[in-house]
């Protein structure tokens, strides 16, 4: 199994002192996550990109390529790219700059987005959405993939032998395609034989593992060998210690955070109490054991070996994420990387 950190770069308020930080200090914070993700072992450092608040992360190739100028090993990942958004050619542009200044350590996770502040900045409707989102995919590949392209789409101006530069460093870029709930994106994933990331994080595992079945038999539908299907999963939470009982009432205030960002936007939370979320949800909160044998129980119905944690504290102290970072790979990472193997995964 292989583990990427990820953030979405919220501006949020300090857990302790109660102001958000300057964002020139919050970028640097992220950068700071990043360095500690390599020098952790993680596999991989994601940055998502939202156009709404509370994000910040709205130019994720600009992040990336700050970061891949800092680090050496560890693989950069978008988390997602809201491909429905964008212009697909400009799009390639500044990941094909990416993938170079990275020595080809870029992988994109595409998603349509969500959120009716973005699609509206963007004058993107519901009813078009994923429309945009395949046709953008299927251009962006198309460029990655060929020297020239002509095509006429329906969102964006028609190209007639357009030679788009840089040409890639990768000239096979995996893309994965991240999905909450929606079959469009898993079709799409599947038609082009490409890997799904789960988002895992917001419901209990019953409608999550239900599109993860669906991927793998659309995938054999569309032709392709079962055993090349590759699955990644998000994580609601994170935090472990010694015991259970510190690991949970070390992560109380945390949870405080999650019910009232729910108060605040007028939704009832899935889960009601930190029992229910720890008993319920993908998140991993107690000894290494337990997680282990949560990873475990999930892999049983999504058959993942891509695992996503937290990059950044999200409401613990930062010490404390810390330490639980550095647990997670000193004694949880090395036992789920021999019991569930990923061939799949490029090393570098």
């Amino acid at each position: 199994m292989k583990f990427l950190a990820i953030t979405l770069i919220t501006d949020n308020a300090d857990p302790v002192t109660g102001a958000a930080p300057p964002v020139r200090e919050r970028f640097r914070q992220v950068v700071a996550s990043a360095l500690r993700a390599e020098e952790l072992g993680f596999d991989g450092f994601g940055v998502g990109e939202r156009h709404e608040r509370p994000f910040l992360s709205s130019s994720p190739p600009v992040v990336l390529g700050h970061i891949a100028a800092l680090t050496r090993r560890i693989r950069l990942f978008t988390a997602v790219t809201t491909l429905s958004l964008l212009d697909p050619v400009r799009a390639y542009e500044d990941y094909a700059t990416l993938d170079h200044l990275s020595d080809g350590r870029l992988e994109l996770m595409i998603g349509k987005g969500n959120g009716t502040a973005q699609r509206e900045l963007f004058h993107v409707s519901p009813e078009d959405q994923w429309e945009r989102n395949s046709e953008s995919y299927e251009l962006f590949r198309r460029i990655w993939r060929e020297d020239k392209v002509s095509a006429e789409p329906r969102f964006r101006p028609a190209l007639a032998g357009a030679e788009v530069l840089p040409r890639p460093y990768q000239r096979a870029l995996r893309v994965w395609h991240g999905s909450a709930t929606s079959r469009e994106s898993v079709e799409l994933a599947a038609r082009y034989g490409d890997p799904l990331f789960s988002a895992n994080v917001t419901h209990p595992i019953g409608p999550y593992a239900e599109l993860v079945r669906y991927y793998r038999e659309r995938w054999e539908h569309h032709g392709h060998d079962p055993a090349r299907a590759v699955v990644g999963a998000g994580t609601a939470g994170y935090h472990a210690a010694r015991t259970s009982q510190q690991a949970v009432a070390r992560y109380r205030p945390a949870f405080a955070r999650y019910l009232a960002a729910h108060r605040t936007q007028g939704v009832e939370p899935v889960f009601a109490t930190l029992e229910d979320f720890v008993e319920r949800s993908s998140a991993l909160i107690g000894s290494p054991q337990q997680v282990i044998e949560k990873v475990h129980r999930y892999h049983a119905e999504f058959g993942h070996t891509v695992l996503h944690l937290q990059a950044e504290a999200g409401g613990l102290p930062e010490a404390e994420h810390q330490a639980s970072l550095e647990l997670f790979q000193s004694e949880i990472a090395p036992v789920l990387r021999r019991e569930i193997p990923d061939p799949s995964f490029p090393e570098l």
